[in-house]
């Protein structure tokens, strides 16, 4: 069975390292999402009687993916997959909760604040040249981490749905939605994340 992603040590200087943060996303859902085809068919238990070389001389028309045993799909969806995406949750809250904080280590503070002091010290004549009086501050790292964070909820969002509608067709057609599902296993499990419990 495919091992769970399990989260790196949540710091603010993790979020901050963008590189390091979608390397962490793009690995786990590779492992798990991405592939779920191939972890789902690795659930199918081979059949029991052996191959029959009969089989081979009619042609028959491809047949739906089997259904798996009912216990391997849970003991799968508890130990992998709801890991893996809560892994990823409390990776994208931890390091929400990182942007909307104040950041005094930001180290371009003093940058910006040079660019503003310069900005408001400029002469403009608009008449002269209309665009010169334009001015377009740099972002706060804060603010690029909250716009990254946005996008990789949509993304993970879309995941999660697409994974799921593999889940419920080739186990047991839960009614629930992906969220839904993965509350009531965190609701079984404690309901905490683990960053939350580590405060």
């Amino acid at each position: 069975m495919t091992e769970p992603s399990t989260h790196p040590k949540l710091t603010p200087q993790f979020c901050f390292t963008t590189v390091a943060l979608r390397d962490f996303i793009r690995v786990s859902r590779g492992a798990i999402d991405d592939t779920m085809v191939q972890n789902l068919n690795a659930l199918v238990t081979p059949a029991q009687s052996g191959f029959d070389p009969a089989s081979t001389s009619v042609r028959t028309p491809r047949a739906s993916p089997r259904q798996i045993d009912p216990r391997s799909c849970q003991s799968f969806k508890e130990k992998v997959l709801f890991p893996s995406w809560q892994s990823r949750s409390d990776v994208l809250t931890y390091c929400a909760y990182v942007a909307t904080s104040p950041d005094p280590d930001d180290p371009e503070i003093g940058l910006r604040a040079a660019e503003t002091e310069r900005n408001r010290e400029k002469v403009v004549d608009e008449r002269l040249d209309p665009y010169s009086g334009r001015y377009f501050p740099r972002e706060p790292r804060t603010e690029r981490l909250a716009l990254l964070l946005r996008q990789e909820r949509s993304v993970e969002n879309i995941v999660r749905a697409r994974t799921w509608g593999l889940v419920r067709e080739r186990c047991d057609g839960s009614p629930d939605e992906a969220e839904e599902a993965l509350n009531k296993w965190r609701d079984s499990k404690g309901g905490r994340s683990r960053w939350q419990s580590m405060k």
